[in-house]
Formats: C-alpha cells, sequence, structure tokens
C-alpha cells in the first residue's frame, strides 16, 4: 500500500472540500477500497472518512419516508440496517433480499449503501497490476479478452472492456426506477436517474459513474411503485454464500387474473453495468402469467447477447434464473 492523506471530515461540506482535491477519494465502510488499495489497484493520495458525518447530517444514515410511500435511503446506511428495515422489506422484497444475498453478516454491518452502488469490478485481471487493463490503466489492453473469462459480461461489452458490475443491490435498484442524490461544491445538488448513473464501457472503460470529481452521494430514492411488493431477486453463483452472480434476476409484477398488467425486469452478473431490459418488461405486459411467457421475455432480454469463449454459458443461465424468478413471484 502507498502512502497517503487520511481526514476524517466533520460535515458534508468540508468532505466535499477534501474530497475535491486531485486524487482524493471518501471511504465509508471501505469493504472495497481498502481491498483496492492493499493491492495498489487504487493509489489515493488523499483519502476522506465520512463515517462521522450523520452527526452532523442525520438524514445521511437514516432509512426515511417519501410522499407518496416511497423511502429515501441515506448513503450512509449500512447493508443490514437497510436489508431488516420494515419498509424496505413490506414495499421493495427484492431490494432486502438482494442486499441479504450480496455478503456476509460482516460485511453488510459495516459496507454503506452509497458505497455498494460504487464497488469496481471483480475481474480478476483489474485486480492483477501485472497484467494489462484498460480499466485500472486506459489504452493498455483488455486481458480478459483472450484470457479466463468465465465470470465476465455478455452484454453491453466493447472492445476494450468486458468486466462484469458486481452489485446485487444496483440490479433491484434499477429495476425500480430508483434516483441517485448527490452533492457537490457549494452545496449544489443533483438528481441522477439510475439507469443513467452506471454507464457502458465504451471507449472509456476507466469512467464506472456520471458522477463528478469530489460529488458525495447522499441518498438514494427509491418510488412508491404498487407492483414492488410483488417482486423476487433470484441469485446464482457458484457457491452458496460470498460469491458474486453469475447471473441474477431483479424482477417485479403487477398481476391481476392471471394476467400481467405490468413488469420490471433487470438482470445481474451478466452486464457491464447494471442490466435493465425494457425490451423483456414490454414482452410480459398483458400477457398471461405462462412459462411460454416467461420463456419469450427471457429470449428478448438476452437478445443482443455476445459470449467470449469461457462464459457462452450464462447466456442460457441467464435465461433460466429469470424464468424461475418469474415464475416463483407469479405462483
Amino acid at each position: 500500500m502507498r502512502p497517503f492523506d487520511y481526514a476524517r471530515a466533520h460535515d458534508a461540506a468540508d468532505a466535499i472540500q477534501r474530497g475535491s482535491a486531485t486524487g482524493a477519494r471518501y471511504v465509508a465502510g471501505g469493504t472495497t477500497l481498502i481491498d483496492l488499495m492493499k493491492l495498489e489497484v487504487e493509489t489515493p493520495s488523499h483519502v476522506i472518512d465520512v463515517n462521522a458525518l450523520p452527526s452532523a447530517e442525520p438524514a445521511l444514515s437514516q432509512i426515511s419516508d417519501l410522499p407518496g410511500g416511497g423511502v429515501r435511503i441515506g448513503s450512509l446506511a449500512r447493508m443490514s440496517d437497510t436489508a431488516w428495515d420494515s419498509r424496505v422489506r413490506e414495499r421493495y422484497p427484492m431490494l432486502s433480499q438482494s442486499l441479504l444475498l450480496a455478503a456476509s453478516g460482516q460485511l453488510r454491518n459495516m459496507a454503506s449503501i452509497g458505497g455498494n452502488i460504487l464497488q469496481r469490478t471483480r475481474c480478476w485481471y483489474f485486480r492483477d497490476t501485472v497484467m494489462p487493463c484498460n480499466k485500472r490503466e486506459p489504452g493498455t489492453g483488455c486481458s480478459a479478452l483472450h484470457g479466463i473469462n468465465r465470470i465476465h459480461a455478455v452484454l453491453g461489452t466493447s472492445e476494450h472492456c468486458i468486466a462484469t458490475h458486481p452489485s446485487d443491490l444496483a440490479v433491484a435498484l434499477a429495476a425500480l426506477d430508483a434516483t441517485v442524490r448527490v452533492r457537490g461544491a457549494g452545496g449544489v445538488e443533483r438528481a441522477i436517474p439510475f439507469a443513467e448513473f452506471h454507464v457502458l464501457p465504451d471507449d472509456h472503460p476507466e469512467r464506472e459513474t456520471t458522477l463528478r470529481h469530489g460529488e458525495l452521494i447522499t441518498a438514494i430514492d427509491v418510488p412508491a411503485l404498487a407492483l414492488a411488493r410483488r417482486s423476487l431477486y433470484r441469485k446464482v453463483r457458484d457457491r452458496a454464500s460470498f460469491a458474486f452472480a453469475l447471473a441474477s434476476a431483479a424482477v417485479a409484477v403487477d398481476l391481476a387474473g392471471g394476467t400481467i398488467r405490468d413488469a420490471r425486469v433487470a438482470l445481474g452478473g451478466v452486464g457491464t453495468k447494471p442490466w435493465r431490459s425494457r425490451e423483456a418488461e414490454q414482452a410480459l405486459a398483458g400477457k398471461p402469467a405462462t412459462a411460454a411467457t416467461f420463456r419469450d421475455a427471457a429470449e428478448i432480454a438476452m437478445r443482443g447477447a455476445v459470449p467470449q469463449k469461457d462464459n457462452a454459458f450464462k447466456i442460457e443461465l441467464a435465461k433460466r434464473t429469470l424464468v424461475q424468478a418469474l415464475t416463483e413471484v407469479t405462483a
């Protein structure tokens, strides 16, 4: 680990001022950043600890109601607290499930909601500083393209990067039309639709979000969605715990008399960003809740997938995962 300056911010304005410095990074739970610093993948010159901010602004770590029945989740709320919150469990089961399936209890007690959606890819070439990686060092090449790429993405890839986005929570938030609230210099606030928060790698894999340098995530707003009460997050992985998704599906369905009136579909483990499939949602709307309908939607959701030599199995796995999730949620 390389030397760095450490500062504990006492309020949001202080954090943003310090975080605007060149080479500065925020740390909350630290479950991603500290690991990457040890590997010298991340080499910030300044680390700004934001854990004390709720003492000045309690909402940053709280879960609160929004008008109309939505919820606002403070960016420094911990994963465990959010997963077990009664409002989250009742109104958005998929959200609670995605958090409980995401990590061990110890990590969930430490990791923050804001940090979760900012976590970096689990690509082993990204984490090995000996190997070329466009996400770590732009222009050096993508080792995964011709290396071992079993865990990598099949949707949203480019010739420069095929790394998979790792967050389970982000898949559920993508399906729920969430909004990320951020604050920058001078207290200027922005509201970023979740669909626009993460970006595809294209020619710049080093850019993962639309955050500007120094901006601080303050909260995530989840709107009131009646269909979200009938929702589910299904995750398929190599082992039963402490493993990232090979494929996952976040689904919500408005069902009436055996007919799907509306649906939400997002996929994880297969995309370079949390993958919302509006095409699959359109294919489900107005159709009977049958295995044939679910299979058709799954085919549409994975249309355009580009497999690599080791991960073609993910296409069929994702289809089956989505079909199973839809079968369970409409049972």
